[in-house]
């Protein structure tokens, strides 16, 4: 099975940011079987690291791996969106095929 390579970039410690941080913690437990890393990334102390990714506004998580790269934004608390952009839900077109 491919490891998930996930970065979430967040804005300090706002209520959108913990939610985020939660969900997409519970998101990874219950659905990627240990198969995942999440790095948590402070545009207030790594403002660079937002650039260079130009993330514009947070919560954004971004899948890094496996490919394709996806990005959800978002406080990840609609499990269905984040799933379908991780990769791990058919698409609605694949449903009803």
């Amino acid at each position: 099975m491919n490891k998930y390579l996930l970065k979430l970039y967040i804005t300090g410690d706002s209520i959108h940011s913990q939610r985020a941080i939660a969900n997409i913690v519970r998101i990874c437990r219950e659905e990627l079987n240990n198969q995942y890393q999440v790095e948590i990334i402070d545009v207030l102390e790594q403002p660079h690291r937002a650039e260079q990714e130009k993330v514009m506004v947070t919560p954004t998580l971004i899948k890094q791996l496996p490919p394709p790269l996806q990005r959800i934004i978002g406080d990840m608390s609609n499990t269905q969106r984040v799933l379908f952009g991780l990769d791990l839900l058919p698409s609605e077109l694949e449903l009803n095929a």
